[in-house]
């Protein structure tokens, strides 16, 4: 079900989709959990789904959470729901972590999102962009790099 949920996230923002049912039971049950998940049932239906982490920052000076997807089946966005999975996420990561802040990413052409979150009061960090390292360049920094094994 969760992995549905994320896949129709996927599929609605256009991105590839490579998380499997191991590696999600693994990232949510294994024996160091690195992520959390909520859903949201309408009905007997998926209505929605979050997926967290902790994130720890020396300037807000404690944990926070980390939100890496939030999705809202489309019959059900408008309502609320969005907002209502992001305060579970404060209220579990307050829980978890003791959690003083979130954190999100959205897309710049997703203007739906990005006026759920400014009216839930999230601001664009200044000064400040999201880099990514995947894939091959990011096994070669862990030590991976296939040509040098």
């Amino acid at each position: 079900m969760l992995g549905t949920a994320l896949a129709c996230l996927s599929h609605d923002l256009g991105d590839p989709y490579h998380a499997t049912e191991l590696n999600l039971a693994q990232a949510l049950w294994g024996a160091c959990p690195s992520a959390w998940a909520r859903l949201a049932h309408r009905s007997s239906k998926l209505a929605g789904v979050v997926l967290f982490s902790p994130v720890y920052s020396t300037t807000q000076g404690g944990a926070g959470v980390y939100v890496s997807d939030l999705w809202v089946d489309a019959e059900e966005r408008g309502h609320g729901l969005g907002q209502a999975l992001l305060r579970e996420v404060a209220h579990s990561g307050n829980e978890l972590w003791s959690a003083q802040f979130m954190r999100l990413a959205v897309y710049n052409d997703n203007a739906r999102a990005s006026a759920l979150y400014q009216k839930l009061g999230f601001a664009r960090a200044a000064g400040q962009s999201t880099l990514a390292l995947t894939g091959p360049r990011f096994q070669a920094l862990r030590g991976q790099d296939e040509s040098h094994s």
